[in-house]
């Protein structure tokens, strides 16, 4: 049974086909958490207490994985993640200024979501599209050559789509 303070929103029945499938494989921890995260968008604390009773874990050690790895979130992020590219060719080529902008107009900073849940910024170290610094990602589409008011642009068509 989960020891946590459980959230009574997250339907954790959705975890057992992973845990069905991965929870006996050694070596599966990594695999269970990024899926679980695919699953509910990031890692409730109650999907942590089930995974270490599934795999035989203590929640402890599950958390000391997950808080490891960059990739793995513990709140939830807004319907938008803004990835945006802080490795040094973005940062010659003006991610400063580009990270302003979008603090500026969200009024968010690096891992923070906004108040209607719309947007989430986070800073990375590097997109692998250097050629198109300075660059940013919003969820599976990429954004490059960016400057403040391609930025304005952007962000301003995204809040439209939703008005």
């Amino acid at each position: 049974m989960c020891q946590c303070s459980c959230n009574n929103n997250i339907n954790l029945e959705l975890l057992n086909p992973v845990l069905e499938h991965y929870a006996s494989v050694k070596g599966s921890l990594i695999t269970i958490l990024q899926q679980a995260q695919e699953i509910y968008g990031y890692l409730p604390t109650e999907a942590i207490y089930k995974v270490a009773e599934a795999t035989g874990n203590t929640p402890a050690k599950v958390m000391g994985v997950a808080t490891f790895y960059t990739q793995f979130r513990f709140k939830p992020i807004g319907k938008y993640l803004i990835l945006l590219c802080k490795g040094t060719a973005c940062h010659v080529n003006g991610s400063e200024t580009i990270a302003q902008t979008i603090k500026e107009l969200l009024g968010i900073d690096d891992g923070e979501t906004t108040d209607d849940g719309l947007f989430s910024l986070s800073f990375v170290a590097c997109l692998g599209c250097c050629s198109l610094s300075p660059v940013m990602m919003i969820n599976d589409e990429t954004y490059g050559s960016l400057t403040p008011e391609k930025v304005k642009k952007i962000i301003s068509e995204l809040k439209n789509n939703n008005n």
